[in-house]
């Protein structure tokens, strides 16, 4: 055994180097490997020195918790989540987290480790979309992990694997949208016209209430959004964000079917839902899929359209319609400018327009001042 002023070294039967040292809780606890000569022994022992003199030194026991363990419990910590959020990450969780790494303790993760589980993700058929989110996930719960001092650095950090770069998704066409809803059970017809071109979300329509419409200037005030929970139930909340409590403006193309919507579907109280199942009760995702997936068929689109599809449709729409990039983040409900630039995008038609427009502009002006158009064209 050689005496230290910190820590002790000692030489093992089997001729390698243990290392040990007094942690600030008491106990005496060893390195975590052994060392080929004395010197690396003392080596290591100076640095453990080091770290808790500058109060860095973390306890080794404290990452034998599983990520699973520690995951639940950093869900049910996380202050003001909305219940949609909460479904999201127990979601992630159960799928796509727990299996490969939920009996792993924390401070056995590593960055091999992890690479190894998101490309299994990817192998396994898992959209680079919800693959980015569980990867998001456990990142900001591996974060607090670090702060909890119950691992020393994060090893979560694969370049990009945390950003979401979603498909392209197809812009209908007016004829298309129309087909749709006609294929549809008439009880969905305004449905279906009222997300593209109102730029709903799902839950937004399925908690629209009739004390939310204004028939006669058509106007849709967005108050709240439906919830579906793993449990079955429906809950009813205000928007996520300040910017999703808005007032969206209809085209009056689209009133006359929402008229009729009203006429037959809605009862005559204010807090009766615009869109509800087959027998009159709240509308769910669940039950309204067999519904959805026939006026696909009907409508020649199956395979290929999402119900969001019509959102992002109708934001397209909108865009080029002649929307301001305020304009749009308002009516989609988006604090955010990002979302919008999407669609503030150009295509050839419309710089040949405006290749167009610059022709005309001067062909005027010629006519207006021959001679200065000369002068221009001649360079003098």
């Amino acid at each position: 055994m050689t005496k230290r002023r910190f820590g002790r070294v000692r030489k093992l039967p089997s001729g390698r180097f243990q290392a040990r040292y007094p942690g600030p809780d008491g106990i005496d606890r060893p390195a975590p490997n052994t060392f080929a000569s004395k010197t690396e022994a003392a080596r290591w022992l100076t640095l453990k020195e080091a770290e808790l003199a500058q109060n860095e030194w973390i306890d080794p026991d404290a990452g034998e918790i599983p990520l699973g363990d520690y995951a639940q419990k950093w869900i049910r910590e996380r202050p003001g989540l909305r219940s949609k959020t909460l479904v999201l990450y127990g979601g992630l969780l159960r799928n796509h987290i727990a299996p490969a790494l939920g009996t792993k303790p924390l401070r056995e993760l590593s960055a091999p480790m992890l690479r190894g589980w998101r490309q299994s993700l990817l192998d396994g058929g898992l959209g680079p979309v919800p693959a980015a989110k569980a990867y998001r996930l456990l990142r900001s719960i591996l974060s607090t992990a670090v702060e909890d001092r119950l691992i020393r650095t994060n090893p979560c950090y694969i370049k990009g694997a945390a950003v979401e770069r979603s498909p392209e998704r197809p812009v209908l066409t007016v004829g298309e949208v129309y087909k749709l809803a006609d294929a549809m059970h008439p009880r969905f017809r305004a449905l279906i016209l009222v997300a593209a071109l109102g730029s709903l979300r799902w839950g937004e329509l399925a908690a629209l209430q009739r004390r939310h419409v204004d028939l006669v200037s058509g106007v849709l005030r967005i108050r709240q959004a439906a919830v579906e929970l793993p449990t079955g139930e429906l809950q009813i909340s205000p928007p996520k964000t300040p910017a999703g409590r808005r007032t969206v403006y209809l085209p009056e193309v689209v009133m006359q079917d929402l008229r009729v919507q009203f006429d037959i579907y809605v009862k005559r109280t204010p807090e009766a839902f615009v869109f509800t199942g087959a027998k009159g009760a709240q509308l769910r995702r669940s039950t309204f899929q067999r519904n959805w997936r026939k006026g696909l068929k009907g409508a020649g689109l199956t395979g290929r359209v999402h119900f969001h599809d019509l959102r992002h449709t109708g934001n397209t729409w909108a865009a080029e319609s002649g929307a301001t990039l305020r304009e749009l983040m308002e009516r989609m409900g988006h604090a955010s400018s990002r979302a919008a630039l999407i669609y503030l995008h150009t295509n050839d038609e419309r710089h040949r327009g405006v290749a167009r427009g610059m022709s005309e502009l001067v062909a005027e002006g010629l006519r207006d001042d021959p001679d200065d158009g000369l002068a221009v064209a001649s360079g003098t």
